[in-house]
């Protein structure tokens, strides 16, 4: 979902909800022993009564971090504390893990993560809750760039802060967010929402707060943030400030190439690997093109996914039917009829009568005998029939450079997608055509998906500008489609 900042401020929790949110405070702690007391005591006290628990976990200190957390839990202040040591150094985001894991086996509802140095102010940590508990947040991050020029009158130094803006304007452009700050440690989760995300599979060093907020982005969060001042003292920074841009700059941009297809698609795991192409030069888009002004047609649509493209079929005046292996949310709404069955096995015996198209839009590539599915997809064709196909071409330059290079690998989308089982280039997929009893009436190819520059980019985002660049795709796939076309499209019709 699209992500946008809420500046929030003293929100009461509303009072119709079964119980009152149990809260959980997490102090993150590495040698904080001049300062882990002070940020304790500044925890406001008509907030101590709504605090389940307040878990400080020191990260193998090398001071007495640890011994000052004992004492405080035996100085009689009514805090419910929990002071636990880790016998190693887990790192800084190895020590959330632990703390969220904490958040979860105990029941908690919210969890804040506080620094025990006090460089984020314990004052607000009703204001922090507060969205969570109103049902308006998943996740609420303090930012210290909402005011203008608070930061910097808080002490923060100006290489800092215009560090921070810079990194915070990549990441927004990256994620497709509008956040003020990425960059704040003061964070408060719906322990709910932790749930729904991979965060044990994140750094374990300061790049985990930076994945946390991708995953929140990717599962569909909603995210607020709220005003915090700014305090820079004596604490003592463990961070490399250039390792920490590099790494961050890289995991947004890493993020935004699985949500364009490429890559893994670790990151993008909650996205739908298949969409519906909505550019005109799409093979979507052409094979739509050759329908628009057809009589209605009896369409059987192989591999039919959702039904979002048999639906636009079906906006034209066709009756769509649709096949695949999985009953997708919302496939029996979008087409006239479905049917579940495994196109791998071939087109099942029970599809009855025939069809005046076949379309096998994006689906020839995924089964292990392409050649049955097209045989048994010609029994089903009506008298001047036909069958429409799409498929990627492996003789595009991007496979064949990543294979010249020895960098060949799966990718989550496109030519290269990881679930497909076979490859084709125009020369292959003809003949295989031909073998089957087919004879191509109309074939088209298009170029690089320039549409999937957007996904990721947010609701808001203006579409890409091709300008030369399109115009360049264009006309080296209308010279050579072999080397330069993206998918090939085909028409085809029974051999006379």
């Amino acid at each position: 979902m699209l992500v946008t900042p809420t500046r929030i401020g003293n929100i009461a929790p509303v009072t119709n909800t079964d119980h009152e949110p149990r809260i959980g405070i997490l102090v993150v702690a590495y040698n904080a022993e001049q300062h882990l007391a002070q940020t304790l005591d500044r925890i406001p006290e008509d907030f101590v009564g709504r605090i389940e628990e307040v878990f400080v976990c020191d990260d193998a200190s090398s001071d007495d971090t640890y011994g000052v957390g004992m004492t405080y839990q035996e100085s009689g202040r009514k805090l419910p504390l929990r002071v636990v040591r880790h016998p190693v150094n887990l790192g800084y985001g190895g020590n959330q893990k632990y703390g969220y894991r904490w958040a979860k086996e105990e029941g908690l509802d919210i969890v804040v993560m506080l620094h025990a140095d006090g460089q984020y102010a314990p004052e607000h940590l009703p204001d922090m809750v507060a969205p969570i508990a109103a049902g308006e947040a998943d996740a609420v991050f303090g930012s210290r760039m909402m005011e203008r020029g608070t930061a910097l009158d808080g002490g923060m130094p100006k290489y800092k802060y215009l560090g921070n803006r810079v990194l915070t304007t990549w990441q927004n452009t990256m994620a497709g967010t509008q956040l003020t700050e990425w960059h704040s440690g003061y964070r408060a989760y719906s322990v709910e929402a932790l749930s729904k995300v991979p965060f044990q599979d994140n750094s374990d060093g300061f790049d985990f707060d930076t994945e946390i907020i991708v995953q929140m982005i990717e599962s569909g969060a909603r995210i607020a943030e709220v005003p915090i001042p700014t305090y820079y003292g004596d604490e003592i920074c463990h961070v490399d400030g250039l390792q920490y841009a590099w790494d961050v700059s890289k995991l947004v941009g890493r993020y935004r190439m699985h949500k364009m297809g490429f890559g893994t698609g670790k990151l993008a795991f909650a996205s739908d690997s298949y969409e519906m192409k909505p550019d005109p030069e799409s093979s979507h888009g052409k094979l739509l093109n050759w329908l628009a002004n057809r009589e209605p047609l009896k369409v059987l649509d192989l591999g039919c996914s959702d039904g979002s493209l048999g639906q636009r079929i079906g906006s034209l005046g066709h009756h769509v039917t649709g096949v695949d292996v999985e009953q997708l949310p919302g496939v029996t709404d979008r087409l006239d009829d479905f049917i579940l069955a495994d196109l791998d096995q071939g087109i099942p015996d029970t599809i009855d009568g025939t069809f005046d198209l076949v379309l096998c839009a994006d689906v020839i590539e995924h089964v292990r005998r392409p050649d049955q599915l097209l045989r048994d997809a010609h029994r089903l064709l009506a008298p001047g029939g036909s069958l429409i196909a799409s498929i990627p071409n492996f003789g595009h330059w991007y496979p064949r450079t990543r294979s010249a290079l020895g960098l060949f690998d799966y990718d989550r989308r496109g030519i290269l997608d990881n679930t497909h089982i076979r490859f084709f280039t125009r020369r292959s997929f003809e003949r295989l055509a031909r073998e089957c009893g087919y004879t191509a009436v109309q074939r088209a190819a298009t170029g690089l998906p320039f549409d999937v520059t957007n996904r990721g980019a947010g609701e808001n985002a203006p579409a890409a500008r091709l300008g030369v660049v399109g115009t360049i795709d264009r006309v080296t796939v209308k010279l050579r489609p072999q080397l330069f076309g993206y998918q090939f499209l085909y028409e085809l019709t029974s051999t006379p």
